[in-house]
C-alpha cells in the first residue's frame, strides 16, 4: 500500500515529503482527470505535451500544471490544497477549455517525484466528470488531444506508440477497473480519508530503472535486488511492470 494521506496534512507537503538538501525544490502542482462515458466503457482526456517543453515534453499526459501564486485564496494564503484545487480547474480551461469546478473535483492521489530530477512537482491529481462541451488546445503547449479508455492508452504505451510517466500509467491502470465514471468517482470518494501518498524512490535492476513504494521491500534503501513484498514499477523497454503485494 502507499501511505495515506489525511488531515491537515492536505495543506502542507513540507511535513512530510522527504526533504533532501541537495534535491530540486518541491514546487506545488495539479493535474485533473476528465472522465467521460462511451458506448466502449470509461474514456479519460489525454493530452500530448509540445515535444520542446523541457518537462516532460512530448508526453500523453492529463490537465495540468503547476500552482500560481494567484490560485491561493486571500483567506487561506497558505492552504496548498486549496490553490491545487483552484489551479486543477484553471488549468482545466487553460489547456482544454473545459470548464469545471472545484466543487467537481474528487481528490485521488498525491505524487512526489525522485530527488534526482531536475524538475520535482508535489502533485495532487483530482478526478472529475466532464463537462459539456468541446475540447481546444492551443497548438503550442498542448499539441492534441484524445479521448481514450484506460486499457487503449496503455496498450498504446506498451506497444512504444506514446510515451508517458509513472503517475499517469498507474493512474490510467487504476481507473481501467472501472467501467462508468460515476463508479471512478464514487470509489475516489469512499477512500476521501485515507488518500494514496506516493513519494517515489528510484533503483535501478541492472540498468533497468525501477520506481519504488511506500510498502516495498527495497523503498528506504533504494534497492531494487531486495527480498519481500513489492509495490513498485519496473520500466522495461518493452512494457512496464507493475507488483504490488
Amino acid at each position: 500500500m502507499s501511505k495515506p494521506l489525511s488531515g491537515d496534512k492536505r495543506h502542507r507537503f513540507t511535513d512530510w515529503a522527504g526533504q533532501d538538501d541537495d534535491a530540486p525544490e518541491l514546487v506545488a502542482a495539479a493535474t485533473v482527470v476528465l472522465l467521460r462515458d462511451s458506448p466502449g466503457g470509461l474514456e479519460t482526456l489525454m493530452m500530448r505535451r509540445s515535444s520542446k517543453l523541457s518537462f516532460v515534453g512530448g508526453m500523453w499526459v492529463f490537465p495540468g500544471g503547476r500552482v500560481d501564486d494567484d490560485d491561493y485564496p486571500e483567506e487561506r494564503p497558505d492552504d496548498i490544497y486549496a490553490a491545487s484545487q483552484i489551479a486543477a480547474v484553471r488549468e482545466a480551461a487553460e489547456e482544454a477549455d473545459l470548464v469545471i469546478a472545484t466543487d467537481d473535483l474528487v481528490p485521488y492521489s498525491h505524487w512526489v517525484p525522485p530527488t534526482t530530477i531536475d524538475k520535482r512537482f508535489a502533485t495532487w491529481f483530482f478526478l472529475a466528470p466532464a463537462p459539456a462541451g468541446s475540447v481546444t488546445v492551443d497548438g503550442g503547449e498542448i499539441k492534441e488531444h484524445a479521448w481514450w479508455r484506460p486499457d487503449d492508452t496503455l496498450a498504446r504505451h506498451a506497444a512504444g506508440e506514446i510515451d508517458m510517466v509513472p503517475p499517469t500509467f498507474i493512474t490510467l491502470m487504476e481507473l481501467a477497473e472501472h467501467s462508468t465514471a460515476d463508479h471512478a468517482l464514487a470509489a475516489a470518494r469512499s477512500r476521501a480519508d485515507d488518500i494514496p501518498h506516493y513519494e517515489t524512490h528510484i533503483a535501478l535492476d541492472g540498468k533497468v530503472p525501477v520506481s519504488l513504494w511506500h510498502g516495498d521491500a527495497g523503498y528506504d534503501a533504494h534497492d531494487a535486488s531486495a527480498t519481500g513484498p513489492r509495490h513498485r514499477l519496473t520500466l522495461h523497454d518493452g512494457g512496464w511492470q507493475f507488483e504490488r503485494t
